[in-house]
């Protein structure tokens, strides 16, 4: 294998993620135990057994809508992911541990402080989701009339991390930490600094407060899909998700990525680039198709389209079913982050009428888990079209957040691991170390080591 793929193993401390309305059903009703500490130490044990590199943790902070999706328990309620990582950072070894949080749920300075702290804890394996938010709830629990504006929410994400990149990257120089007996220094305050940001949203003094922990700067991960998402990925992240449905539109979106990487002066091979996998497992293939039929019979549709409508900006509730896919690209052309959506529908259905109508439309790929149903050959198979086009990796979606895993660690790890496509083993170092092979800092190219501070400020 001459580039290692990346697994992440995707959660969502709630009841139900994406397999709206499975929790019905016998083998659904394991997500009882949703808010419990013990089925996700599980779950990163299993992960750590099957040499995953991360448990990526998703997150909102508002409700989709308060009639469906809160009667269902899709993505309501949802936990804090800060709150649980020391806990499965104490009960693993080497699994990275991404959490996702918006810029509107934490002031910078406490974030830092936060993530500092966890990378400490767990010697190296924080990563971070950077996420604008796309619900207007979410907006409205933090003082918000409504949602900001699309664009906007990316130049305030990108303060955002100016200054938390000023606290990583700056506040404390090398050297600072002494532990001096003989000359009573336990660090040296002449090496520690303000930041002294002033912006348009945020005014912080510094200093850090938390001495520079193994990797400074945690993994960042980002996903944007529009055109100032994509120029945000590629100015920040290191690890940016494809939407792309098919192996196809992957090697179009990997190129797009890679012209703008080039143009903006950034290697395009120093940025992962990873897809949603998503399977149902069957020892045989009609078994595998079987149970994709009945994780299909079990969708709640309403809980289904109101999570759509919320994660989409259209108010699916309110399209008549006799609509045409024609029709609602033209109704929505203007946002183009409902353009993407749209792109990806056609995306999994290439040959897919636009005169069909929503309501087929809805009915035919509803199943937002499992899209792929077949034995563990053929998962390796299908993983292999996807490496065949360039991607780097996988946030594994699971059919239910927990149960699931050991299913695919028992069946479907070995035989990617006998074809040289999944690791076997983890190498030593911090999480970065271990995606990248490089070092534990961020690349000296890295926007974060390139901002500074202007000249250090006062102490």
């Amino acid at each position: 294998m001459t580039s290692r793929l990346i697994y992440n193993g995707f959660l969502h401390l709630t009841p139900n993620h994406h397999s709206h309305g499975y929790w019905r059903t016998p083998e659904g009703s394991i997500q009882y135990g949703y808010s419990k500490l013990e089925p996700y130490v599980h779950v990163v044990k299993t992960l750590e057994r099957g040499c995953f590199d991360t448990l990526f943790i998703a997150d909102v902070s508002g409700v989709y809508d308060f009639e469906h999706t809160i009667r269902a328990g899709s993505q309501f309620p949802s936990a804090d992911p800060i709150t649980i990582v020391s806990a499965l950072g104490l009960a693993t070894e080497h699994l990275g541990l991404a959490v996702t949080s918006n810029i509107i749920q934490s002031h910078p300075f406490a974030f830092a402080r936060q993530l500092s702290s966890l990378d400490h804890y767990t010697n190296g394996r924080i990563g971070w989701n950077i996420v604008t938010s796309y619900l207007t709830n979410g907006f409205q629990n933090f003082g918000y009339d409504g949602i900001v504006p699309h664009d906007e929410r990316y130049r305030w994400a990108q303060e955002y991390l100016d200054v938390a990149y000023k606290l990583w990257e700056h506040s404390w120089e090398e050297g600072a930490v002494l532990h001096d007996a003989s000359s009573n220094r336990f660090f040296d305050p002449e090496r520690i600094h303000r930041i002294n940001h002033v912006g348009d949203r945020y005014r912080v003094a510094g200093p850090h407060i938390v001495e520079p922990s193994p990797q400074r700067t945690p993994v960042l991960f980002q996903a944007g899909n529009s055109t100032a998402g994509r120029e945000f990925a590629v100015r920040n992240a290191e690890v940016t998700f494809l939407p792309s449905a098919t192996p196809e539109a992957a090697v179009r979106d990997i190129a797009i990525l890679d012209d703008l990487a080039l143009r903006l002066g950034r290697d395009p091979k120093s940025l992962k680039k990873i897809v949603t996998l998503s399977t149902v497992i069957g020892s045989t293939e009609e078994e595998a198709r079987r149970k994709q039929a009945y994780l299909h019979e079990h969708t709640d549709f309403a809980a289904f389209q109101a999570f759509l409508s919320g994660n989409s900006g259209i108010d699916y509730f309110n399209i008549p079913p006799e609509t045409t896919i024609r029709e609602l690209q033209e109704r929505y052309a203007s946002s183009e982050h409902v353009r993407s959506g749209f792109r990806r529908i056609l995306d999994r259905n290439p040959d897919l009428d636009l005169d069909a109508t929503w309501g087929e439309h809805l009915v035919q790929t509803a199943l937002l888990p499992g899209r792929f149903a077949g034995t563990p050959e053929q998962i390796a198979d299908e993983v292999q079209r996807w490496a065949d086009a360039g991607v780097d990796g996988f946030n594994v979606v699971p059919i239910t957040t927990l149960g699931w895993w050991d299913e695919w660690v028992d069946h479907v790890v070995p035989v990617l691991q006998a074809r040289g496509l999944a690791q076997s083993e983890y190498t030593p170092g911090t999480f970065r170390q271990k995606l990248f092979g490089a070092g534990d800092r961020l690349a000296d190219s890295h926007r974060a080591r390139a901002i500074g501070l202007n000249g250090f400020g006062t102490h």
